[in-house]
């Protein structure tokens, strides 16, 4: 009965061998618990960036171009340098996901919040960060912003309406990826409260 459990322990902790005997002493399982909060924390820092944009949503579709525009250069440089908690989210759930024994929940988990946040990252470069240019063009910003935001460059023409749409549609399509980000690697946390 007792090797019974002992082998249930160590299914729980995980299938992976190295995984167990780093677990075994318990200074590995507390290790894995710190970085997965550190991860929650960036990945939750990610998720409300993306959120705050979202939530604005139905008052700035109210506002006329001018005071759009003003309100647009409000976001710079504080959004952009909160911005590198969804590069420090990636790295952190990929080394995550490498230190977490596969198959089983919490791998699973793991790597769908990966996916997410990496679609949101990737929504940023191919959708907001090109329109981004057109709201920032007749701004004064340092040297490095003006070199972070002619990444990518892109002539934007058209309607600035059209170009404010693609922009709030981006930042609610981020918002939705990062919240489903968040709630995968807080649903995967879970699988170490199961492990004691």
């Amino acid at each position: 009965m007792e090797r019974r459990l002992h082998l249930r322990r160590l299914y729980r902790v995980g299938e992976n061998a190295m995984y167990a005997a780093y677990c075994q002493d318990g200074s590995g399982r507390n290790s894995m618990r710190a970085f997965m909060i550190v991860t929650l924390l960036l990945v939750a820092i990610a998720m409300a960036l993306s959120l705050a944009h979202a939530l604005e949503l139905p008052g700035k579709l109210r506002l006329k171009e001018a005071t759009y525009k003003s309100v647009q250069e409000i976001y710079y440089p504080g959004f952009t340098i909160g911005g590198f908690a969804e590069i420090g989210g990636i790295i952190a759930l990929a080394i995550l996901l490498y230190l977490t024994p596969y198959p089983g929940g919490r791998f699973w988990w793991t790597l769908a919040a990966l996916v997410f946040l990496v679609a949101e990252h990737a929504t940023y470069w191919l959708v907001t960060h090109p329109v981004n240019n057109f709201w920032v063009q007749d701004v004064a910003v340092s040297k490095p912003a003006a070199t972070f935001f002619s990444m990518l460059r892109r002539k934007q023409s058209g309607d600035w309406k059209d170009l404010r749409d693609v922009w709030e549609a981006s930042h609610v399509a981020r918002a939705g990826l990062a919240m489903l980000s968040l709630i995968s690697i807080a649903v995967a946390a879970t699988f170490y409260a199961g492990s004691e």
